[in-house]
């Protein structure tokens, strides 16, 4: 039973308010708004001491802040007319696997689902956490969930499905330490609602502060001035066509970068490959063959663009086997360690033993393992000869600090905090002793894309 600390009455468990005096039997933190019982002095989520009016019973509404924040609404079209011809029993699958995907696909760029609303997602970025790209994150979000919601209606075998959304940047009145429904209240948001209301099916609208945020890493069109419904002035707003660069920007491409078509089913197979290492922790190989110009180049790009989106850690390996010259064999690889260790083709030999001693501290924390290690790797890279030993033990060495696939990292000495990619792309020679499936000095067009399955623990 719990008793009330005012007036000593006796409730059942699991009542909110005292049945003869109404005072909070639940008390709020002020700091971070959980749940406390009458008496107790100090918050048992954060610690914070709960104030005088707490312990009397009396019942305290969260705080709440001014933050700029991000809000994602998103809208399934035409489900209406979907629902009436369909069993309600379908109907409730379809929505559930429209949810989970929703869930997903949002925590994937660090958002967090406040709400569903029928079949609408709202999301929000900048609450509880912020960071300086949440108005990139939602855009990518949004146009990585409309091909989703896609991708589930083709796998439905009916109708198709088709997804909008909308994407409004501004300042936001936030509950602290609030999770779910009713996180954030503002004029952003009703405009948010409003722009996705206008917004044409399979396509991601934003206003102007999502538009100038997301604008290095986010290729738009304007789309011209909307009247929403109660807004006085005509709101700008732009719609997000495609993932141009990199987190910020970087790696954005100096010229004008054509659409990515044709290949959307070979870019989402990628994805899901990735995500499924990731839960799976099982190692996948993939090659991609095709003649020179087909595209494997550009899928590649693509898909590093939307790896670089996400807020877990992906360590990010590329290489080129040349067609000419000597001692090419594991060309590739060795351009991956040099990626890793920062070493840079102009740097000398002792420069390179440097970093990569430098690496291999910061990487492995066990001595006997970077001593095993050091050796392999220095061959790798030119800088010495090849240790004594077999070629397995030699490969195995490489792999182990490029690739690492322990089930663990706690029976592991060598640290890492992410998946591993590691493609060879383009590579148009490919020696039997690196492919280990092409037939040596036989040319094979060919992008090859690891996915490594250390995912070891998830860091935003």
């Amino acid at each position: 039973m719990l008793v009330c600390s005012r007036c000593g009455a006796e409730n059942r468990p699991g009542r909110k308010f005292c049945a003869q005096c109404a005072a909070g039997l639940a008390i709020s933190c002020p700091s971070c708004a959980a749940a406390n019982q009458p008496g107790e002095r100090f918050c048992g989520e954060c610690g914070a001491p709960l104030a005088e009016a707490v312990l009397a019973g009396e019942i305290v509404i969260p705080a709440t802040e001014r933050r700029l924040v991000s809000v994602l609404f998103a809208d399934l079209v035409g489900f209406t007319g979907l629902s009436d011809s369909r069993d309600p029993e379908e109907v409730r699958e379809l929505l559930t696997r429209y949810f989970d995907t929703a869930r997903k696909v949002i925590a994937r760029y660090g958002g967090t689902v406040d709400k569903f609303i029928g079949d609408a997602v709202v999301a929000v970025w900048g609450t509880p956490a912020a960071h300086e790209d949440d108005a990139e994150r939602a855009v990518r979000a949004a146009l990585d969930l409309i091909d989703g919601v896609t991708a589930l209606g083709s796998g439905n075998g009916q109708q198709p499905l088709a997804l909008r959304a909308a994407i409004g940047t501004g300042p936001a009145a936030v509950l602290v330490g609030a999770t779910g429904q009713g996180m954030v209240a503002g004029d952003m948001v009703n405009t948010a609602s409003r722009l996705q209301a206008a917004a044409s099916p399979g396509t991601v609208v934003v206003d102007e502060a999502t538009y100038r945020i997301a604008g290095r890493a986010i290729a738009f069109e304007t789309v011209g001035d909307q009247s929403l419904k109660g807004k006085a002035l005509a709101v700008p707003a732009w719609r997000a066509l495609r993932v141009v660069a990199g987190r910020r920007g970087l790696l954005r491409a100096e010229g004008l970068e054509p659409p990515f078509v044709g290949r959307d089913s070979e870019l989402r197979l990628l994805k899901e490959l990735l995500h499924a290492t990731q839960t799976e922790r099982r190692a996948r190989l993939l090659s991609i063959i095709g003649q020179a110009g087909i595209g494997k180049s550009r899928l590649a790009w693509e898909f590093q663009k939307y790896v670089d989106g996400l807020v877990s850690d992906v360590y990010w390996h590329q290489g080129r086997s040349p067609a000419y010259g000597d001692g090419i064999t594991f060309w590739a690889l060795g351009e991956m360690l040099r990626q890793r260790c920062g070493i840079a083709e102009t740097d000398d030999a002792s420069t390179s033993r440097e970093r990569l001693a430098e690496t291999l501290d910061r990487f492995v924390t066990d001595e006997g393992e970077r001593a095993w290690l050091a050796p392999a790797l220095s061959a790798l890279l030119g800088l010495e000869p090849a240790p004594q030993g077999s070629r397995e033990e030699l490969l195995a060495a490489w792999r182990s600090f490029i690739g690492p696939t322990r089930a663990s990292s706690t029976s592991s000495s060598t640290s890492w905090n992410g998946a591993g990619l590691t493609p060879s792309s383009s590579s148009p020679w490919l020696d039997g002793s690196s492919s280990n499936g092409d037939r040596p000095g036989e040319p094979a067009s060919a992008t090859s894309l690891p996915c490594n399955s250390s995912l070891f623990r998830r860091i935003p």
